[in-house]
């Protein structure tokens, strides 16, 4: 993926995105304030996370052949069935 420092401004927060960035493991868009979204989700679902993560890993499944990043979605498809394995592996 090539990002040209793309600038992503999110309430009083500006995210420069670069080349650097991991868009597949922490997209920076994704931690506001110190917080992950994915440990904000997973504290709000409790036991229903399991299906939150199970619903990503479709969608990437779905769309990856579609949006013109196809390896990212299939990372990103990976990315959720991993945590899915440590989730269900507690």
């Amino acid at each position: 993926m090539t990002i040209d420092n793309a600038i992503l401004t999110m309430g009083n927060e500006t995210i420069t995105l670069t080349d650097n960035n991991d868009m597949v493991n922490h997209p920076p868009h994704y931690n506001q304030s110190g917080v992950e979204c994915i440990d904000a989700i997973s504290a709000a679902t409790g036991d229903n996370f399991r299906y939150y993560l199970q619903g990503n890993i479709m969608k990437y499944l779905w769309r990856f052949d579609y949006k013109g990043k196809a390896v990212e979605d299939l990372n990103k498809a990976k990315w959720y069935l991993d945590k899915l394995i440590e989730h269900v592996d507690k």
